[in-house]
């Protein structure tokens, strides 16, 4: 096994014995999701549910009652699978909204009695070690380095740029922004389709962040872009008939082609993205605010190309858990 320099969980627990299913559960601001595997190259269930755990928190700061039975709902069918499988560790990894919540103890509660282990909130510099280690152990081919790992969540984006894998390789640098395809959809885009000048104000607000970054996205030899914002757009670049992880995993596609992509996206109304063949339900009223993320963080890199990887944070946990 290549070494990802990440620790176990945190719960103290020695690894997974060899062989042993372990259960990794990313916890986000738009969807939950759920890989059990011995190894993630070989996964027994890889599932997603759009949740929208953060809807309305940036305004409120509360998770909502109904977030929260839409988020227990998908952990009671996730502890069936993961009882189904015998998996013998589990790690659930709770991020932005979690973070940001005054009644996040409701939320832990919920996953102790369902889960019998407590939520982990991650830091946004551990949320991004995990995302790198997930997206650069996916990568079939030796990219050129220093690679930029961008992984676009519902409430946050990650950044982290890093040479290679091993014990004195990994990240370098890594930020964790407050910006998301929820938060920035409800901060700025209320018409559908949003107008010229709330389209500006979003794109605005992600030079805002990218400015205050404290990483130079131009320092990217390859960028490698996760999550389910990267993946619809390129599910688009590539006008695939359905959504196909297969196809969609490492392709690497011209910039020009991902921007354009993500000013049609942009444009449509709610009702045409949910037409599109790839396009999950869940993700269409979203997914212009985290494609203007993307599209901020492409124009800003030095590279002519974007690789997409179905690999991500999500595997990161499960690596963490068999390291």
């Amino acid at each position: 096994m290549v070494e990802s320099g990440l620790p176990p969980g945190e719960s103290g627990d020695p690894p997974a014995e060899s062989g042993d299913p372990v259960a990794a559960i990313d916890c986000g601001t738009n969807s939950i999701r759920l890989l059990v595997c011995a190894t993630p190259e070989q996964p027994l269930v890889r599932e997603m549910r759009v949740v929208r755990l953060g809807e309305g928190i940036d305004a409120t700061g509360r998770i909502s009652d109904a977030a929260l039975a839409r988020t227990f709902d998908a952990l009671d069918d996730y502890a069936a699978a993961i009882r189904e499988h015998g998996a013998t560790r589990v790690r659930l990894c709770a991020t932005s909204a979690t973070r940001d919540a005054a009644n996040s103890e409701v939320f832990a509660a919920g996953v102790r009695e369902r889960l019998g282990v407590d939520p982990d909130v991650v830091t946004g510099a551990e949320e991004a070690a995990l995302s790198f280690a997930g997206a650069v152990r996916g990568l079939r081919a030796t990219p050129a380095w220093p690679v930029l790992v961008a992984d676009i969540g519902g409430g946050s984006t990650e950044l982290v740029l890093g040479h290679g894998l091993g014990d004195a390789a990994g990240p370098t640098a890594a930020d964790s922004m407050d910006i998301g395809s929820v938060r920035l959809h409800e901060r700025h885009l209320h018409t559908d389709p949003p107008t010229a000048a709330e389209v500006a104000a979003c794109a605005r607000d992600v030079e805002a962040h990218l400015d205050a970054c404290p990483i130079d996205v131009a320092e990217a030899a390859t960028l490698v872009g996760v999550a389910g914002t990267v993946t619809t757009v390129a599910a688009a670049v590539l006008d695939l008939p359905a959504y196909d992880a297969a196809a969609i995993d490492q392709a690497v596609l011209p910039a020009d082609a991902v921007l354009a992509a993500v000013d049609r996206l942009v444009a449509m109304t709610v009702a045409e993205r949910r037409a599109l063949p790839f396009m999950h339900p869940g993700r269409a009223d979203v997914i212009g605010a985290g494609a203007l993320i993307l599209a901020g963080v492409l124009r800003r890199a030095s590279v002519e190309q974007l690789v997409v990887s179905e690999s991500d944070i999500l595997d990161g946990i499960a690596w963490s858990l068999l390291a």
